[in-house]
């Protein structure tokens, strides 16, 4: 049998319809909840929300906190009022065929990863909102990535740290400072499990260091087929210091942060060995989990009486790497004392001498000055590497160059992989309604094949625009509960409430801009004109209105000062109606947005955008980009499906680039936007518009998937470093 086991754990004897006592249908409801597979499944959403739709919403969309509150007794009585029985026992049904199947493509395509599974290492995984292991980008990718693998069958199993706080929660003051607050996550109320060795004993690691011991146990989180193990140091034998360590993702100085990576790639290596899994692959999601390598060449070091050397060539032959950051500083680095501190104990059983192992880590071995990287370690101890997006590729290369000097740039072994979303997630329950009745039957099973998403051309323009509209008025009616609630927050008057309850008009064009706030992202490019942009939002005949959103690093204070600078706008009479910020930013509020506006705004300074995936998320529901050709979107504008800001190109000056992009920015939003937005015929549709609706989603939905994604990494990186067919980069 493979390693990875496809069959549910636990098995609910199945019963009619019409059989089902009180605590059946509980216990069928309670197993739905612990499998996020419910997550991305429209039905299964619906069918929690009918329970009870304000407890629904009040606790963040988790099911298991929802049926906390349901005796079987009360369930029972609520599934007769609103006739669940057989959507219950539909979903149920669904579940289990779901877990007992291997789809077809891994039948076929992943070879020997059946016998020996793909490792993959995260230190975030944004799988839902009530699940508060992320922070943002890289996150959600972890997710979608391990959604679209447990949807395409590939053998994989994940590996990440459970915080127990998880990333803060934002609240803007009456100045729109950012303030973060943690709070603690009820474990109860998570889809987790104590992860189980062969005798049935709960699993704990341990990880010595020069100044004591680590502990971490090991929870056991489903995400459709694939088991995601999260490391918690939440232990009793931990120092108390110790404990906290797992508590906040990205807290803490860098000692706190070489603490979590080691837990992260040392304790999980060991996790998956105390769970008599051995992987085929082993890949890294950026550098934060590189030290996974060296415990796995002490591990076949130990076992196989290999040298040193043979082992890294092994492991690094069966390691994958993926690069995030385009620009050094983003790169985490540890002094020589932490190295020695954390690794000394894993380098004596390495034999080898502390500078072998500081070399290991710099781009010059030899430089007693240069830190330890985590990505020059990811790099040297993997075979296969690769970028984001093909321009993500060129920067990487040209980033690295130094670690192979014998080289020319464009033969650096470092490819690119383009992200990708995972499309049930994000997709609209309402588009994907319009997308059933209008492409070939059976399409969610193929959403990487280019001719199924040639459909959308069939649709009528009149339903597909009528779509959009109805979720952009769901989108202005969450603004408006988020905009009222935050108002209320803060004890601003009664008038400021009403204001906020009403805010937003859903037949004026509306662009989105929801991200991490760093400085290079340059939220506030918009205002670089703010005169010009106050008569462009009040134009009487073509208004337009934002909407913003999106965290700053607690350490980052100029992404707090435009946080500020953009909320405050609200104080302004010309952008009080015009322009409205939405605190706390998550999966959430993401998914709400992406799927209401009009256009998704994207503009960073060239080129610090590894790939980005909001904009294609937003592809799906059917809004327009209006991006810089930095990212994936430099290799998707193809002219007639979204909007284009700047030349492709960038100054050595950023001032210069700056100014030029916004001058491009209005130009494009005054010529090409706004007139193509309001210029509607006889029947008052936008025909034009949505036309470059239509070749978005037809040219750029099947594109961005991350089935494609997965799909690529498994024949260009996890069956080469396993031993199965040979393939190569791009």
């Amino acid at each position: 049998m493979s390693q990875i086991d496809f069959v549910a754990d636990s098995e609910i004897e199945p019963v009619t319809a019409y059989g089902l006592t009180a605590e059946t249908l509980h216990e069928k409801c309670i197993a739905l909840a612990r499998n996020l597979w419910w997550s991305w499944n429209h039905e299964v959403i619906n069918l929690f929300r009918d329970l009870d739709p304000i407890r629904w919403r009040q606790l963040d969309h988790n099911p298991i906190a929802l049926l906390s509150e349901f005796t079987p007794e009360r369930l029972e009585t609520r599934a007769a009022e609103m006739v669940l029985y057989s959507r219950i026992n539909q979903a149920y049904r669904r579940l289990k065929e779901y877990m007992n199947e291997i789809p077809a493509w891994g039948r076929t395509n992943t070879g020997v990863l059946g016998s020996r599974p793909v490792a993959y290492f995260s230190l975030e995984f944004g799988v839902h909102e009530s699940v508060p292991i992320y922070s943002g980008g890289l996150g959600v990718l972890s997710g979608d990535h391990i959604k679209s693998a447990s949807a395409l069958g590939v053998p994989l199993i994940a590996c990440g740290l459970f915080y127990d706080q998880g990333y803060f929660k934002q609240h803007l003051d009456q100045q729109g400072y950012q303030h973060e607050e943690y709070l603690d996550t009820k474990v109860e109320n998570l889809p987790m499990e104590p992860a189980l060795d062969s005798e049935g004993k709960p699993i704990t690691v341990q990880i010595d260091t020069r100044t004591g011991r680590l502990l971490a146990k090991v929870w056991l989180m489903r995400v459709g087929r694939v088991k995601l193990y999260l490391l918690d140091c939440d232990v009793p034998s931990n120092s108390p210091e110790d404990r906290e360590l797992t508590a906040r993702l990205y807290g803490g100085d860098n000692r706190v942060r070489i603490r979590q990576e080691l837990v992260a790639g040392v304790g999980g290596i060991r996790a998956l060995k105390a769970l008599g899994i051995t992987p085929g692959v082993y890949h890294l999601n950026e550098g934060h989990s590189a030290f996974a390598t060296l415990e796995a060449i002490r591990q076949r070091m130990k076992e196989d009486g290999v040298s040193f050397e043979v082992g890294l060539r092994e492991v690094a032959h069966r390691t994958v790497f993926t690069t995030h950051t385009p620009v050094p500083a983003g790169h985490d680095r540890f002094d020589r004392n932490l190295i020695e501190e954390h690794l000394g104990p894993l380098r004596d059983e390495l034999g080898i001498s502390f500078e072998q192992l500081m070399g290991l880590g710099r781009v010059e071995p030899q430089n007693e000055h240069e830190t330890f990287c985590m990505t020059v370690l990811g790099l040297k101890l993997s075979r296969r590497a690769n970028a984001v997006s093909n321009l993500h590729g060129h920067v990487s290369r040209r980033m690295w160059a130094h670690l192979w000097p014998w080289r020319a740039e464009e033969e650096i072994p470092i490819g690119h992989i383009t992200n990708g979303v995972h499309i049930p997630t994000w997709l609209a329950y309402q588009m994907m309604q319009l997308y059933d009745r209008n492409f070939e039957p059976g399409w969610m099973a193929q959403l990487s094949n280019p001719e199924i998403w040639q459909g959308i051309h069939d649709i009528d323009s009149g339903e597909l625009w009528e779509t959009h509209y109805a979720l952009k008025n769901l989108m202005l009616a969450f603004v408006r509960r988020r905009l009222s609630r935050q108002c209320r927050r803060r004890g601003e008057s009664d008038d400021v409430v009403e204001a906020a309850r009403n805010v937003f008009d859903p037949n004026i064009l509306t662009i989105g801009f929801a991200r991490r706030f760093a400085t290079y992202k340059r939220a506030d490019l918009f205002l670089s004109n703010i005169d010009r942009m106050a008569d462009l939002v009040n134009d009487p005949q073509r208004p337009v209105q934002f909407v913003f959103s999106g965290k700053a690093h607690p350490a980052d204070e100029p992404g707090k000062q435009l946080i500020k600078k953009i909320s405050n706008l609200r104080f302004d009479p010309r952008f009080a109606k015009r322009v409205v910020y939405i605190e706390d930013y998550d999966v959430n509020v993401c998914r709400h947005l992406i799927q209401g506006v009009d256009v998704w705004l994207n503009n960073p300074r060239r080129p610090l955008e590894a790939s980005g995936t909001s904009g294609q998320k937003a592809v799906l529901n059917g809004a327009l980009n209006l991006s810089i050709l930095d990212g994936w979107w430099a290799e998707a504008f193809d002219g007639t499906n979204g909007f284009a800001i700047g030349k492709n190109t960038q100054h050595v000056d950023d001032r210069i680039t700056d100014a030029r992009d916004a001058v491009d920015l209005y130009r494009v939003l005054i010529d090409e936007v706004i007139p193509l937005f309001y210029d509607h015929d006889i029947d008052g549709l936008p025909r034009h518009w949505i036309k470059r609706m239509m070749n978005s989603i037809s040219t750029l939905g099947w594109r961005f998937s991350a089935d494609r994604m997965v799909a690529d990494y498994v024949q260009k990186c996890y069956l080469p470093a396993s031993g199965g067919l040979s393939c190569q980069m791009p």
